[in-house]
C-alpha cells in the first residue's frame, strides 16, 4: 500500500479548511476597508504604520499583533484597514518579520505640523525644548528616552540665575522620564500637568490595550522589566515610580504662555508665574480639551473624558459630542445599570463615526436605554440640572454629571506665539 495517498487524503481537508479560513478573513478585511473609506475613517489621526508593499510577504503578523485591529491582509499584503482606530504604539512594526513597516506622521492628503528640533531636542528658540509625541515621537519607549536625553542637555544650560532650572510641561512618558532625570541631576524643576492624572495620551487609550512593546530605561529607576504591556499595568507601574521616588507633579496646572526674558523665560500657568532657565514641552498632540463655554462648566461634575462607566451607575449623565469618543462614552454609560444617559450633538446627523458605534447607539436608543438629541446645544450647567436648547426649545433635565467629548485644541498656535517653527509632515517619519 502506498501510504503517500493516505497522507494526501488526510491533508486535503486541512488544506481546504485553511483556504476557507483565509478567504473568509480576506473578505472580512476587504469589507472593513471599504466601510472605512465610505465613512471617511481612512485617515489616521496621528502616528501610524506605512507598509512597504514590495517587501511585505503577507504573513499577517502585524494584523495579529495590532490590538485595535487597524491592520488587515488584502490581496496578500498588509493594509491599514481601520486607520481611525490606530494609536501608533508600534506593535505592528515590532511584529513584522521582514521589517516592511515604518511609523510616520501625516499622509499625502493631510499633513501634520511637527516642531523643528535639533538632535539635542532644542527648538529654534534657544532654551525651549520639545520631546515625545509633540515632537513626532509617539512610541512610548522612544518618548521616555527623549525626555531623559533632553534633560542631559538642559543640565548644561543651567546657570543658577533663575528660580527654576527647567519647567517641564506635560506628564506623559516623556515628562515623567524628564522629571526623574531632573531629580537625578539635582536640578530645580517644576513638572506641571493640565489634567488630574499622569500618563498623557496613554491614559486615554482604550481599556486593556497594549501600550508599549519594548523595555525602557528611566533615570533613578533603571530598566523597566517588561516588554509588551497593557495600559492599566503601565499606568500602575508609573504611579508606583512616582510614589517610590517622591517625584512631585503639579496636577490641574495648565501652561498659558511662555515669554522670553533675558537669560530665561517667564512661564505663566493657571496657578502662577515662574522664571525658568529652560522650558521642556512634553505635551501630547491631543491638546487642551475643547470646552463648551457655557455658565456652570467650571463645576467639578464636568469632565472631558470617560474613564470608568461604573462610577456613574444610577446617575443622570449628559454626554456632549458627535464623534466616536462621544458615541462610545454614551454607549458604555447606557450599558451601565441604572444610568440615565442623554447624548447631545449640535448637528442634525452623526458623520465620520464607525458604523458599529452608530448601530449600537441606535439599538440602545430604540430600547429606551438612552436619549439622542441632535440639533441641540447646552445652555447652562446647574448643580443638579442642565439646560439644553433642543431644536429651538429650551428644556431642563436632572443631571449628576456632564462628559464633554468635543475634541481638543492643538498646542500649535501657542508654540508659534513663542516663536517655535514647524514643518509639515506628509507621510514622513
Amino acid at each position: 500500500m502506498d501510504y503517500r495517498y493516505i497522507y494526501l487524503i488526510g491533508f486535503f481537508p486541512v488544506l481546504l479548511l485553511y483556504w476557507w479560513h483565509r478567504s473568509k478573513r480576506k473578505a472580512m478585511f476587504q469589507a472593513e476597508l471599504k466601510e472605512s473609506i465610505e465613512q471617511g475613517l481612512n485617515e489616521p489621526p496621528s502616528l501610524h504604520p506605512v507598509v512597504d508593499l514590495a517587501r511585505c510577504i503577507g504573513s499577517g503578523s502585524c494584523a495579529k499583533a495590532c490590538p485595535e485591529q487597524a491592520l488587515g491582509i488584502v490581496d496578500g499584503k498588509a493594509v491599514l484597514i481601520n486607520a481611525a482606530s490606530c494609536i501608533g504604539h508600534g506593535a505592528c512594526m515590532a511584529a513584522c518579520p521582514v521589517e516592511a513597516i515604518t511609523l510616520v506622521f501625516g499622509t499625502e492628503k493631510r499633513g501634520i505640523d511637527i516642531p523643528l528640533v535639533s538632535p539635542e531636542f532644542e527648538t529654534n528658540v534657544p532654551g525651549i525644548f520639545v520631546a515625545g509625541e509633540l515632537g513626532g515621537m509617539g512610541l512610548i519607549r522612544k518618548a521616555a528616552e527623549q525626555g531623559r536625553q533632553a534633560m542631559d542637555f538642559i543640565k548644561k544650560r543651567s546657570n543658577g540665575q533663575c528660580d527654576l532650572d527647567v519647567m517641564i510641561v506635560g506628564c506623559g512618558p516623556a515628562g515623567l522620564s524628564a522629571g526623574l532625570a531632573a531629580m537625578q541631576h539635582k536640578l530645580r524643576f517644576k513638572l506641571i500637568e493640565q489634567e488630574d492624572s499622569l500618563g498623557g495620551s496613554v491614559y486615554h487609550y482604550p481599556r486593556q490595550k497594549v501600550a508599549m512593546t519594548a523595555p525602557v530605561v528611566l533615570a533613578i529607576v533603571g530598566k523597566m522589566r517588561f516588554g509588551e504591556v497593557q495600559k492599566e499595568k503601565l499606568l500602575e507601574f508609573w504611579e508606583g515610580v512616582v510614589e517610590k521616588t517622591g517625584l512631585t507633579i503639579a496636577f490641574r496646572e495648565r501652561m498659558e504662555s511662555v515669554e522670553s526674558d533675558g537669560d530665561g523665560f517667564w512661564v505663566k500657568t493657571s496657578k502662577g508665574r515662574y522664571k525658568a532657565r529652560s522650558v521642556l514641552l512634553t505635551i501630547g498632540r491631543r491638546g487642551t480639551p475643547r470646552k463648551l463655554g457655557v455658565p456652570g462648566e467650571e463645576s467639578s461634575k464636568v469632565v472631558y473624558r470617560l474613564v470608568d462607566p461604573a462610577q456613574y451607575e444610577g446617575q443622570a449623565v449628559l454626554v456632549v459630542g458627535g464623534g466616536d469618543s462621544a458615541l462610545e462614552a454614551a454607549i458604555a454609560l447606557a450599558e451601565t445599570p441604572g444610568t440615565d444617559v442623554i447624548l447631545s450633538y449640535r448637528s442634525e446627523a452623526f458623520s465620520r463615526v464607525k458604523q458599529k458605534n452608530r448601530t449600537k447607539l441606535e439599538a440602545l436608543e430604540a430600547g429606551g436605554r438612552l436619549r439622542v438629541m441632535l440639533k441641540s446645544k447646552v445652555g447652562r450647567i446647574d448643580k443638579q440640572a442642565v439646560e439644553i436648547d433642543w431644536q429651538g426649545v429650551c428644556h431642563m433635565y436632572s443631571n449628576d454629571a456632564v462628559i464633554v467629548c468635543a475634541g481638543g485644541e492643538l498646542p500649535t498656535p501657542l508654540l508659534q506665539k513663542m516663536g517655535v517653527h514647524f514643518e509639515t509632515k506628509h507621510g514622513a517619519a
